[in-house]
């Protein structure tokens, strides 16, 4: 499944797949290779870097090499900083590719810059995972405010559940513009979950807890989430919690001295995807305040703790694929504790049913892109628990009209 930059094919419309960051690259994989398969589109790739080593892990993992690198990382750049190189320097690079189509993907600073240069530039954006809402600008931040303003300028719209797609309608845009896709988070880990091996140090004897905490909005807290977790681990010293640590400096040092020390509690470096996707496949729970993990838990059928006070993949915890505990430290640890003590209600998890997407989601991204260049039909809207390929009117209704969120949170 190679996708080395590709020569250009004679005629097709040029579509640019823009991306910068880890979890970006992974949701823009399916895109990019129903392109490459799709003889009536050019695909070109181009990266911000806005992650550099952790994107540059997660292109060799899907095969995909860039044709444009702006290597715009700075250590210690302010988000303002970043947004306005980002947007210069997008803007120039369009120019050059001088594309017929602009994707972006979900919430980063690249996904808002790039939209935007596109729009300076008059180029049309559709935006991948469009439709998230946490309705709340603090919660999380600055992703929240990423997501709606890149709605603002698309030519089209790939909500990724019907729920987003009643959210970009409640908010104003065209539902002729629009196709619910499902979430192409679920065909990266159907792609990539063969290849998942857990590294050697880790025991599999032993239940295994998932542990990943790095959202800014977190920070305050994290000393605190840290020792909710270790009130868990002390509870459960059968049970190995491992803790792949993300690189923030200020992460690292609230949350190691907590649990450093603790017999069944592994801390590490960050791991790279395909090792996290063993790890989230063979736990008995993720506990998170990631969004991507939420989606890839469920498309993995592992029960997820969420510690946020809002999600805006609520689909998951009505479906019961997630448990919402909130920030509040003593919450958490009541929380944590009530689901390991709990075998019936973890069982109940895990049997539920993925709400977020059946593995097709790139084809239906491209197939959209192709209706709005008069390349093809308007693909069918995606619909939870039917087959591929099957639609709705409207593409079903929503199953709640806002995100969940912990009570006494707001």
């Amino acid at each position: 499944m190679s996708t080395k930059p590709q020569a250009a094919r004679s005629g097709a419309p040029r579509i640019v797949v823009a991306f910068g960051t880890r979890p970006e690259a992974s949701k823009m994989a399916p895109v990019v290779h129903a392109l490459l398969r799709d003889p009536r589109l050019e695909p070109r790739i181009v990266v911000t870097g806005q992650h550099r080593e952790q994107l540059d892990r997660m292109l060799e993992v899907f095969e995909l090499t860039p044709d444009v690198d702006l290597a715009l990382m700075r250590p210690g750049a302010t988000l303002a900083d970043a947004f306005g190189r980002t947007v210069a320097a997008a803007a120039e690079a369009l120019r050059a590719e001088a594309p017929d189509y602009v994707l972006v993907h979900g919430d980063t600073l690249s996904t808002v810059a790039v939209a935007l240069a596109a729009f300076f530039e008059g180029v049309p954006v559709a935006h991948v995972e469009a439709g998230l809402r946490s309705f709340d600008l603090r919660e999380p931040f600055p992703e929240e405010a990423n997501r709606r303003l890149t709605d603002v300028v698309t030519d089209l719209d790939l909500p990724p559940t019907p729920l987003a797609r009643e959210h970009l309608l409640g908010e104003g845009k065209t539902g002729e513009r629009m196709v619910v896709t499902g979430n192409t988070a679920v065909d990266a880990v159907r792609w990539a979950v063969r290849r998942a091996v857990l590294p050697a140090h880790v025991p599999t004897d032993r239940p295994l807890v998932a542990l990943t905490m790095h959202r800014r909005e977190n920070l305050p807290v994290l000393g605190g989430l840290a020792a909710a977790v270790a009130a868990a681990a002390r509870a459960h010293p059968d049970h190995v919690f491992v803790y792949p640590m993300h690189r923030n400096p200020a992460v690292r040092s609230a949350v190691v001295p907590v649990l450093e020390g603790l017999p069944n509690v592994v801390l590490d470096d960050d791991w790279d995807y395909l090792a996290m996707l063993a790890l989230v496949r063979t736990a008995r729970l993720v506990i998170t305040d990631s969004g991507g993990l939420q989606e890839e838990g469920a498309a993995l059928g592992t029960p997820v703790a969420v510690l946020r006070n809002v999600t805006e993949r609520p689909e998951g915890v009505t479906a019961g694929t997630l448990r919402l505990l909130g920030n509040d430290p003593a919450r958490v640890e009541a929380g944590l504790l009530a689901l390991l003590d709990d075998p019936a209600a973890l069982a109940a998890m895990r049997a539920a049913t993925n709400p977020y997407g059946d593995g097709h989601a790139g084809e239906r991204v491209v197939a959209g892109v192709a209706w709005r260049l008069g390349l093809g039909e308007r693909p069918a809207d995606w619909v939870p628990g039917a087959g591929a390929g099957q639609s709705g009117a409207g593409a079903g209704d929503a199953a709640a009209s806002k995100p969940h969120r912990v009570p006494g949170s707001a």
